[in-house]
């Protein structure tokens, strides 16, 4: 159960920032959403980048949240040679993610966003996708595409900065689906 939730956490830190695109490009504050709260109507007068930033705090809080829940996550090792091969993958989803982006300059309203984001979203937890997610560059974790000895592919998201299949031995990597790790190196 523990794992479905935390998925779903990182399924919604991955595709949040496809709203967060969206609010911004149409010009979407927090006095917008609360221009009827009387109370808050200070927030009118905010600069627009002010809510823009706190929009953007809520994927980088989820992000955080999601690494402090990983511990509760199934448990394995990486033996010394058990790697055959690793790969840097950081680079290498930044293309396919920046589509997002793309897509959320094209939407028109509401409704287009709510269908688009429901489909993506869907697509990212049914598809066992390998949750990249950007902003877990920014807590300083790297992203690896790794081949174990006996041909199985997985992918790493680990804070150490690995170069040789040999260096990578770990002792605990938790485990959010069957081919992605996340060792939190603490």
């Amino acid at each position: 159960m523990i794992n479905i939730a935390f998925r779903l956490l990182l399924t919604f830190n991955a595709t949040s920032l496809l709203v967060i695109i969206f609010l911004v490009q149409k010009g979407y504050t927090l006095g917008h959403f609360l221009a009827d709260a009387g109370c808050l109507g200070w927030l009118n007068h905010l600069p627009n980048a002010v809510s823009y930033g706190l929009y953007l705090l809520v994927p980088l809080i989820s992000t955080g949240l999601s690494i402090k829940l990983s511990s509760r996550l199934g448990r394995d090792a990486f033996q010394q040679g058990e790697v055959g091969s690793i790969e840097h993958a950081n680079n290498s989803f930044l293309p396919s993610y920046l589509g997002y982006f793309f897509v959320a300059l094209s939407i028109g309203n509401w409704e287009t966003l709510a269908f688009v984001y429901a489909i993506l979203f869907a697509f990212t937890f049914l598809s066992q996708a390998l949750y990249f997610n950007p902003l877990f560059l920014i807590f300083r974790y790297e992203f690896y595409n790794i081949t174990t000895k006996n041909g199985t592919a997985i992918f790493l998201i680990s804070r150490h900065k690995y170069k040789k299949p040999d260096e990578v031995v770990i002792s605990t990597a938790f485990r959010i689906n069957n081919y992605t790790f996340i060792e939190r190196g603490e």
